[in-house]
C-alpha cells in the first residue's frame, strides 16, 4: 500500500471551503478509481491560516500513476480546490506502508 501526502493552506475566513470541496467533489471521483483505498483529511491552525493535510491510500504506485499521470510526485489540484486555498503544495510525498 502507498500513502500519498499533500498539504494546502486556507485563510481562517474560508476554512470550510476546502473540506466542502473535498467531500463533494474529490471523494466521489477518487472512489471511482481502481486502486484507491481511502483518504483522510485533517486540519490544524497555523498562525492566521488553516493547514489541511490530505492522506490518500493506494494499492500501488501504478494506481497512483493512473490517478496522477506520468509524474506521480506532481500534485493534482483542481481549480475549485486552488480557489479555496491561499497556498498549496505543488508536489506530494509517497510512503510505502509497512504496518497498519
Amino acid at each position: 500500500m502507498v500513502i500519498r501526502e499533500w498539504r494546502g493552506h486556507a485563510s481562517a475566513s474560508k476554512a470550510g471551503a476546502y473540506p466542502q470541496h473535498f467531500r463533494d467533489e474529490v471523494m466521489p471521483k477518487l472512489r471511482r478509481l481502481r486502486g484507491f483505498m481511502g483518504a483522510q483529511l485533517a486540519r490544524r491552525q497555523r498562525d492566521d491560516q488553516i493547514e489541511f493535510l490530505v492522506l490518500t491510500r493506494w494499492e500501488s504506485m501504478d494506481a497512483v500513476r493512473a490517478f496522477a499521470g506520468p509524474d506521480p510526485d506532481k500534485a493534482v489540484v483542481e481549480p475549485a480546490a486552488a480557489a479555496a486555498l491561499v497556498d498549496y503544495d505543488r508536489s506530494v510525498q509517497h510512503y510505502d506502508m509497512i504496518e497498519i
